[in-house]
């Protein structure tokens, strides 16, 4: 085991770009540079790689090509599917259902909203971060216009119902948004047997490039928009401007690849990711969090008591990992899904969040495992 090896555990904030993505991004920056929407060869070209993306993508999930939208990410894909329904929806009412642990990318899009005068129910969860679909199920009103629920958590990898969750809504006659960026490539996915309205994802997460995503909408159920971006007719208008080739042809490599290999890297993960808690949870004061309900394979989320949790990243340095929460200016915010699992702020402080990749090997994990319970010894140490 190298002393000096630095390893990154932090595939949930962002992947690497495979070496094939790469390789069939590269001649849309410098060979074929036309403009997508240009009516000539060069144009024709970038188009036709454009549209073989989109096929790529709805192929690996379950949808139609042009239900596909290209944005430059999952927050921006957020925005526009939030404020984009609920504008061209307010006939319907002004009431939302989400969830205390969303992404910031949803909530503070809904906190938006709010202060534009719509209405949202934020639902809790349980310590294991489960929503309880009673609380849900009575939290529906004649005004309620949308459901907004991620399918995956980022933080702690659990694994909402949306299945069980889009049924009640539908049967209420309201549509359901779901955040699918970190269930796609990791778990099955499919749009159509999820019977959502609308959902975001980023090709990031799945070792494609960065400053692209994408919206799903579900032409079946003829999803509404107002737009909320002007200029140009791109991507049924809802997303003016001149088409990124080279990072929609990332995108769909990307997801082509990881969906022909996810089975057996999910496997592979899942091993890893009990290991790697058995591990752990030797140390004195550990808690794997959602550990008793579905997760995601590559995700573990530990927090451990009696410790100063504003030191513990700092004392990590051989490790990329992450604690799950913001940290600006120089101050340390304990994670809002943590929080609303039932943790303090101490010991949402004093947790970390570690996530998988296809890198990630044994030797990965038998140094963090080593380098976390020497430092955590370490700090309780100091604490006494």
């Amino acid at each position: 085991m190298s002393a000096n090896k630095r390893v990154y555990l932090d595939f949930n904030a962002t992947t690497p770009v495979d070496s094939k993505v790469l390789d069939a991004m590269l001649p849309y920056f410098s060979e074929q540079f036309g403009n997508a929407s240009s009516d000539h060869a060069f144009g024709w070209y970038a188009n036709d790689a454009v549209e073989k993306s989109r096929k790529q993508i709805s192929s690996s999930l379950g949808c139609r090509p042009n239900e596909i939208l290209f944005t430059s990410g999952a927050t921006e894909a957020a925005n526009l599917a939030l404020f984009g329904f609920c504008k061209a929806n307010q006939h319907k009412g002004n009431h939302i259902i989400t969830c205390k642990t969303e992404h910031k990318a949803i909530l503070e899009t809904l906190d938006a909203l709010e202060s534009q005068g719509f209405q949202v129910t934020y639902l809790d969860v349980d310590n294991q971060g489960s929503i309880d679909l009673e609380q849900y199920k009575r939290a529906f009103k004649p005004s309620t216009m949308l459901v907004c629920l991620m399918l995956a958590n980022n933080e702690t990898g659990v694994i909402h119902p949306i299945q069980t969750i889009s049924k009640i809504a539908e049967e209420q006659g309201v549509a359901v948004m779901s955040d699918i960026t970190q269930a796609v490539g990791k778990i099955p996915v499919d749009l159509n047997d999820l019977n959502i309205d609308l959902a975001i994802f980023s090709s990031h997460k799945i070792y494609g490039p960065k400053g692209i995503g994408a919206l799903y909408l579900n032409k079946k159920k003829q999803v509404r928009l107002e737009k909320q971006l002007f200029g140009g007719s791109q991507e049924q208008g809802f997303r003016p401007g001149t088409l990124n080739v080279p990072a929609i042809v990332g995108f769909g490599e990307a997801c082509e690849i990881i969906i022909s290999k996810m089975e057996e890297e999910s496997n592979r993960l899942l091993q890893f990711r009990n290991e790697l808690e058995q591990g752990l949870l030797q140390v004195e004061g550990a808690k794997i969090n959602g550990g008793d309900v579905p997760r995601l394979p590559n995700t573990v989320n530990v927090t451990f008591s009696d410790v100063d949790g504003s030191k513990l990243l700092l004392h990590l340095k051989r490790l990329a990992v992450s604690r799950g929460s913001a940290c600006n200016s120089n101050l340390i915010s304990p994670s809002h899904v943590l929080m609303a699992m039932g943790h303090d702020e101490q010991t949402a402080l004093a947790s970390l969040r570690i996530s998988m990749g296809q890198p990630t090997t044994k030797e990965d994990l038998d140094i963090a495992i080593e380098e976390i319970s020497k430092v955590i010894n370490q700090l309780k140490t100091i604490s006494v």
